[in-house]
């Protein structure tokens, strides 16, 4: 394979064929016009008849030699041979002409058409080896753009030439044309010879294995008749013309050569656009479109009367339509020929081309000499012809009426890119297994892969009296649930007995399209096809397809608009897979293209400042923030100040350092943040849960210019103000008016394009520039500064906004604090790029108060912790919490007995999460169930963390060795993605520790099960290793709470040096509890005697020690362990 068609040797092989096809040209038609100035109509028509045999005899004597040279020698050496033969003709034909030596002149025709009939099939050949198979196709058009460009200019030269030069000098300038094409000829890279047989055998014996080479392959033979039909078609009219021109429309010579040429033009233009419109594979629907359009043109033709115009506009149509149906035929001959023997089939297809050229001769002599027919119904008849053409090829190929029918859908109200296309075998049996999102799936995997897939479907919908012509064309297989288990078997054997005759077979494991966006679990049934077989099973993905029109997004099917038009698809197929895959491995597989599609998306998204604006344009007169405090502002107004606050930084802080932000979940907190982001820079939200000290140290860290924070807040936390510290009080007083304003008009009035241009400059940074620098709770150790990127964050947006798909009417109530990543990404970020409102209030813990603005906004998100839900369950009236449809939880685990307790008395199942800071924050969650009738899909499963979101990749491996490990089994998880972190501040030590190979190593003990469900066991750091046994802190905590039935968490467990078993676990208990009773019910849950506390280890306190987010404070914890056990 070779580059591109932007490659050296790509551009050198299309001059050196353009200049072969002018030369060709330029030399024919002026000897045919020397002709009939020299020796009259009569006489110079039998010369240019016997001419013309003479230059068509040897494509189809010579090709199979073509072809057998093609396939045996190297293609550059001998292609420079015949341009080098070529050019010592055109030198012959100076002389032969200048002096007029009429049998010379037969005899140089003759030579040129074997020199052209050798150098076709080699340079069609050689197209594969030039260009990657992406671009067959718009190769083949810029070839034929090219070729039929040089028949235009060698046409109309050849004119020009004959009224005005001497017959020797025009030879000469032929002649000089063809040397330029043979210097370029020596820019074609070095290409070694293929494998061929020597070329010895008899004329017949080649003949007949070309043809064998033609027909050993599926629907080579019918495309190569198809591509002989365009030759005998284009020589038909083109000799037609003549007559018609001169007959009908009473043209001269040098019009005619304009109605030629326009013909040529429409050709080379229809090429070009075949291969445009190709994308990055062989378009067969094209096939019978030019079919219809050769089929029309040719009829109009038939009815131009006596108007030059409408006949040059008819015959570019022609021309153009012409193009269409050729070149993909071309590409597909090309494609699907077997390497070795590909010169012989292109040989074989030339052979049949030429043979309808010379048959084009006596087709003509038969209409006018036998049927006596006019010029112009020589158009009709060519018009019925080309419509049999048509049905012949939807009968033999209804791929290709098929790809006809799908092109529109597929390329018009959808934009299709393809991913690992070639990895779809273009030979044998193969089974492709895809995700199912849509009721188009079928029809984007049809349009993206390179052969007609069979689809295993549902028998309803393959009964379907609308649908059932349409799927029993495209050899659709029926199975359904209902069939029985004999039905389901025949029909398995059925798609089997496809794949082993050779065809490619799809199948929708999931068995049923998605309803609530996440991939299901894969069913077996696939295994039974392909059980035994020697073929690939290719996994295939659909991405952004959920939330189109025909997936469930919005909770039902059709009734939405497109979010775009056209709308755009990412089909991937991936590397083949053994025959002996299981489910689970077929379905890691998908997930994984899932992934890689999903950041492909990211090349269309803008910084999160630009995401801010373009929500504000789309939503301005909505809310967008308000808070606890009475502030209320729409999108207008909330882009307005952030502008203002954003000015009022940079007149403060000139430069680009990052800023320190001491500020709550607020509106004054969010349009700081929104503001220092549209300035370009970096935010640093500060823990305010912490020592003045630390914070203080983590803006030192940061380098920020400055601390950004609000008098009344530090008078709040008992702070000393420092003088790093500016208070958003006085900056908003001293905030410029105008210059917000006259940007915000741009921003709204003026098109997008210009409106960013002008006023948000600073604002349009790389994805990969740092958005925020994140400190860790600290909850194992110090805090460490983590560097998220616009791409992380906007990933992991990207991802949510797939999964719970916002409404512009939905509200965020937002509890968590900025400098919490959650917070952050889920609580700000979210809602402000994705247009809809966000009510803060900064005391998580104040449940009355959340309550008031649920009720009072209508909030329907709630992001927080188990904890907090426990706390909203004694104080919060379930009428309060009626608006909420979507209730996230992470940082702990999140307990059955909570979950269960919350759903009885609001209704609603919160759902779990899973992340951290490093991963910005989210990388798994578990999403609503959906019951729809007779339909139930799972969404949530209780005690997991869901499935790992759109665009993250999730392995466990053994903590030891490395190695991943299968489902079902514990062990290390990793985790990659575009939400993975640039790194560690100023760390680049503790950043090569935590990543392995793209991976973040999370330190979390994870295993899947059989539905791709994630279950987190427990912290590596949170094991003790009691005597040599590793004991999951964790888990002993669940079964603490389980044997006393609380919803709150009462237990935490924690674990000191111990001189004989190495460690010893200690419970912390709040407030005093039964011991023995405790003790009696863990041994009866059947814990190990090792993962049992003794008596001794169980102390009392008041509380638990918090971080700010919400989470344990595991340091305070082992800290309050020790001290308890009296342990240094």
């Amino acid at each position: 394979m070779g580059a591109s068609t932007k490659s050296k040797g790509f551009r050198a092989l299309l001059w050196s064929q353009a200049l072969s096809t002018f030369t060709d040209n330029a030399f024919k038609t002026y000897v045919a016009l020397w002709a009939v100035s020299r020796f009259g109509g009569a006489e110079a028509g039998k010369l240019i008849a016997a001419a013309g045999a003479l230059f068509i005899l040897p494509f189809i004597v010579l090709s199979p030699v073509g072809g057998a040279w093609a396939d045996r020698f190297p293609k550059r050496g001998l292609l420079l041979k015949l341009k080098a033969a070529e050019f010592v003709l055109m030198l012959a034909a100076v002389p032969a002409l200048a002096f007029g030596f009429v049998p010379g002149l037969f005899v140089l025709l003759a030579a040129l058409g074997a020199q052209a009939a050798l150098f076709s099939p080699a340079k069609l050949a050689v197209l594969p080896e030039l260009v990657e198979e992406e671009e067959l196709s718009y190769a083949n058009g810029l070839v034929q753009t090219t070729s039929f460009l040089g028949i235009v200019l060698g046409t109309l030269v050849a004119g020009i030439l004959a009224e005005h030069a001497p017959a020797g000098a025009a030879a000469a300038g032929i002649a000089a044309a063809s040397g330029l094409g043979l210097f370029v000829t020596f820019l074609l890279p070095e290409l070694a010879a293929k494998a061929g047989e020597a070329t010895g055998e008899g004329f017949l014996a080649r003949l007949k294995e070309d043809f064998a080479s033609l027909t050993g392959e599926r629907g080579i033979f019918e495309a190569t008749v198809g591509a002989a039909y365009f030759w005998f078609l284009g020589a038909a009219l083109q000799m037609n013309l003549l007559v018609y021109g001169r007959s009908v429309l009473g043209l001269g010579e040098t019009a005619l050569g304009g109605l030629q040429a326009a013909m040529a033009l429409g050709i080379g233009a229809g090429s070009f656009a075949a291969g445009r419109l190709s994308r990055e594979q062989v378009e067969l629907g094209l096939v019978p479109a030019g079919a219809a359009g050769l089929t029309a043109s040719s009829a109009a033709l038939a009815f131009c009367g006596t108007s030059p115009t409408a006949a040059g506009v008819g015959l570019f149509v022609l021309g153009f339509s012409a193009g269409l149906f050729v070149v993909p035929l071309q590409a597909f001959i090309q494609q699907r020929s077997p390497a070795d023997r590909r010169g012989r089939v292109i040989a074989a297809g030339n052979m049949l081309a030429f043979s309808g050229v010379l048959a084009a001769s006596g087709f003509l002599w038969a209409m006018e000499g036998v049927f006596r027919l006019s010029a112009a119904q020589v158009y009709l008849v060519a018009a019925a012809m080309s419509a049999v053409v048509a049905v012949f090829i939807a009968a033999r190929l209804p791929d290709f009426l098929l790809r006809l029918c799908l092109y529109p859908l597929a390329n018009l109200f959808y934009r299709i890119e393809v991913e690992g296309g070639r990895n779809v075998p273009l030979r044998g049996g193969a089974l492709l297994i895809a995700n199912h999102v849509s009721f188009l799936d079928a029809v984007f995997i049809t349009a993206a892969c390179r052969r007609l897939p069979r689809f295993v479907m549902f028998r309803g919908y393959y009964e379907h009296p609308v649908l059932h012509p349409f799927v029993k064309a495209m050899g659709c297989l029926p199975i359904a649930d209902v069939d029985g288990p004999r039905a389901i078997v025949n029909s398995l054997k059925a798609a089997r007995a496809r794949v082993a005759e050779g065809e490619v077979v799809c199948i929708f494991a999931e068995g049923e399209i998605t309803r609530h966006g996440q991939m299901l679990r894969f069913r077996k049934g696939f295994e039974h096809i392909v059980k035994g077989l020697d073929v690939p099973v290719v996994p295939v993905h659909l991405d952004r397809v959920w939330g189109s029109i025909f997936s469930f997004a919005g909770d039902q099917f059709f009734f939405k608009l497109p979010r775009k038009l056209p709308y755009p698809v990412t089909v991937s197929f991936g590397a083949a897979l053994s025959s002996s895959s299981s489910a689970g491995d077929v379905r890691r597989a998908v997930l994984d293209l899932g992934a890689e599609a999903f950041s492909l998306r990211l090349a269309e998204t803008p910084s999160l400042g630009v995401a801010f604006v373009r929500a504000a344009r789309r939503r301005w007169r909505r809310r967008a923030l308000a808070d606890s405090m009475g502030k209320d502002l729409t999108f207008l107004k909330a882009l307005m100040g952030s502008l203002a606050v954003g000015e009022a930084v940079r007149a403060r802080w000139p430069g680009n350092a990052p800023l320190a932000l001491l500020l709550p979940p607020s509106v004054g907190g969010a349009l700081a943040n929104l503001g220092t982001v549209l300035e370009g820079r970096t935010t640093v939200n500060l823990n305010y849960t912490a020592s003045r000290e630390t914070a203080l140290d983590c803006a030192r860290r940061a380098r920020a210019a400055g601390i950004l924070t609000s008098k009344r807040f530090i008078e709040k936390l008992g702070w000393e103000a420092s003088p790093e510290m500016v208070f958003l009080e006085d900056l908003a007083a001293a905030a410029p008016r105008l210059s917000p304003a006259l940007r915000t008009a741009a921003l709204m009035l003026l098109p997008r394009a210009l409106g960013e241009a002008l006023a948000l400059s600073r604002a349009r940074v790389p994805l990969d520039d740092t958005a925020t620098i994140i400190f860790t709770s600290g909850s194992t150790g110090s805090p460490k500064g983590v560097m998220l990127s616009h791409r992380n964050i906007q990933a992991n947006i990207e991802a949510l906004g797939q999964i719970y798909q916002a409404l512009p009417n939905d509200v965020l109530l937002g509890v968590l604090p900025f400098f919490h990543s959650f917070g952050h990404t889920g609580a700000l970020w979210f809602p402000m790029t994705a247009g809809f409102a966000a009510v803060y209030h900064p005391n998580p813990l104040d449940a009355k108060v959340v309550g008031k603005l649920t009720r009072e906004f209508s909030a329907t998100f709630l992001l927080g912790t188990p904890s907090f839900l426990a706390g909203y369950m004694r104080r919060v009236d379930a009428a309060d919490f009626k608006s909420l449809r979507t209730v996230v939880v992470g940082a702990e685990k999140l307990r059955e007995e909570v979950a269960l307790a919350f759903k009885e008395k609001y209704g609603l199942t919160p759902l779990e999460g899973y992340g951290s800071t490093e991963l910005s924050p989210v990388a798994s969650l578990n999403v609503p169930d959906v019951r729809l009738g007779s339909v139930h899909q799972t969404g949530t499963k209780l005690g997991t963390i869901g499935h790992p979101l759109p665009g993250v990749r999730m392995k466990i491996v053994d903590p030891e060795s490395g190695a991943e490990l299968p489902i079902g089994t514990a062990g290390l998880l990793l985790v990659k993605g575009p939400n993975v972190m640039k790194g560690y501040l100023d760390d680049p030590q503790k950043t090569a520790e935590v990543m392995r190979d793209g991976y973040y190593i999370t330190g979390d003990i994870a295993s899947f099960d059989e539905d791709g469900y994630l279950t987190i066991t427990d912290r590596l750091s949170r094991f003790s290793k009691v005597a040599g046994e590793m004991v999951p802190h964790i888990k002993v905590e669940e079964e603490l709470h389980k044997a006393v039935g609380t919803l709150e968490q009462t237990f935490v467990v924690a674990a000191v040096p111990d001189e004989k078993r190495g460690e010893r676990l200690v419970v912390l208990t709040k407030g005093p509890q039964d011991v023995d009773a405790l003790l009696a019910k863990l041994k009866a849950a059947g814990l190990p005697n090792l993962w049992i506390p003794g008596k001794e280890c169980f102390h009392p306190v008041e509380g638990f020690p918090l971080l700010g987010s919400g989470k344990l404070d595991m340091n305070g914890l082992k800290a309050k362990a020790r001290e308890l056990e009296k342990v240094s």
